[in-house]
């Protein structure tokens, strides 16, 4: 009797991925590198696709709410990282804005973040890291919040 191949499962393998580099995420060959302000400038960036950055849209990208947002932009702020400045649009609001000392942070942490998907398949051919590559960056677009969408 021939054994019936097993249809991949993604979901558990996505999670299983999730819950391994949510605890790696920071580069571990800094320790003491900042992860949590990586975590406010990738949010920044990802809102900013939509518009301006502001606290609520930092704390919709972070899945939290306005007020850890809130903590976690103001220690980007006070360590250098990130611009608050009032909105043109409305004083009561502030936009958010990655400072040049942000934007270093940011290219380093994504320089490691490509080197480590590098290693990860370092073993495999160029075409399978490719398509994967775009497959994983298809899967991120999509994650992007819609606008009309919030919850």
């Amino acid at each position: 009797m021939r054994a019936m191949r097993k249809q991949p499962k993604g979901g558990p393998a996505l999670f299983r991925l999730v819950r391994f580099w949510s605890r790696r995420w920071a580069n571990p060959e800094r320790p003491g590198a900042p992860s949590v302000h990586v975590q406010v400038l990738e949010a920044i960036d990802a809102a900013s696709r939509r518009g301006p950055a502001s606290i609520t849209t930092v704390g919709e990208e972070l899945g939290i709410d306005r007020s850890g947002a809130s903590r976690m932009v103001n220690t980007a702020v006070e360590a250098g990282y990130v611009h608050k400045a009032a909105s043109n649009d409305d004083a009561r609001q502030v936009e958010l804005a990655p400072t040049a000392r942000g934007n270093d942070l940011l290219r380093a942490a994504r320089a490691w973040q490509q080197s480590m998907f590098e290693r990860l398949v370092a073993d495999w051919p160029a075409a399978d890291v490719n398509q994967f590559a775009r497959y994983l960056e298809r899967l991120s677009d999509q994650t992007v919040i819609p606008e009309g969408a919030r919850e």
